[in-house]
């Protein structure tokens, strides 16, 4: 058996199972997924703008 297709004729019973976590739980991890979602996005954004800020400061100092 290949292991690219391993597991692939297993059946998807997987997605007619009840979810194990409680309703409450997966709520507070969909606010801390999205916490950190924000918290990276702002990373990403801070790093942007310093990487802006650069470049236009060598600009200036080149020209």
């Amino acid at each position: 058996m290949s292991m690219l297709t391993h597991g692939f004729e297993r059946p998807f019973d997987w997605a007619e199972r009840p979810a194990r976590i409680s309703k409450a739980h997966k709520a507070r991890l969909e606010r801390i997924t999205l916490r950190v979602l924000a918290v990276l996005s702002m990373g990403s954004v801070l790093t942007a703008l310093i990487a802006l800020r650069t470049a236009i400061h060598l600009w200036h100092l080149h020209a």
